[in-house]
């Protein structure tokens, strides 16, 4: 490699902040970040999961993890129980706000994703999901 605009590392994170940029403008008028976005994503998939099942789906440490599911809680999204069969568990329950925001934000989401890919094929989309797949595992 010459230069660092020639290092993936580099390439691969001005990307995540253009993309990353892109979803923070279009989720600030819901008061929300991308990574509070990421765990009401995990949430509409499956209600009720504890916060450790969440961290580890989402690749979060628990002190990271907590702020922002307090956060969550302060901003009226989703309820922290603890699991009556467990308490050593804490459950993360969507509110109502949390169910009924998901079309706007899910809208929010793709709008963004759209934007950060307008210039690409259909198959360079695909292509560009399938590399970041491979690379993320």
């Amino acid at each position: 490699m010459k230069n660092y605009e020639d290092c993936i590392i580099f390439l691969l994170a001005k990307a995540y902040q253009k993309a990353h940029g892109s979803l923070k403008k279009h989720l600030m008028p819901y008061g929300l970040t991308p990574i509070q976005h990421l765990i009401l994503a995990a949430l509409w998939e499956k209600d009720g999961q504890s916060a450790g099942d969440i961290g580890k789906k989402l690749v979060l440490d628990a002190a990271t993890l907590s702020g922002v599911l307090e956060r969550l809680a302060t901003g009226g999204w989703i309820v922290k129980e603890t699991d009556p069969n467990d308490k050593r568990v804490l459950r993360i329950h969507l509110t109502e706000k949390g169910r009924d925001y998901k079309p706007k934000l899910t809208q929010e989401r793709d709008q963004a994703n759209q934007e950060l890919l307008a210039g690409m094929t259909v198959e360079e989309r695909v292509l560009l999901k399938r590399l970041l797949r491979d690379i993320k595992t």
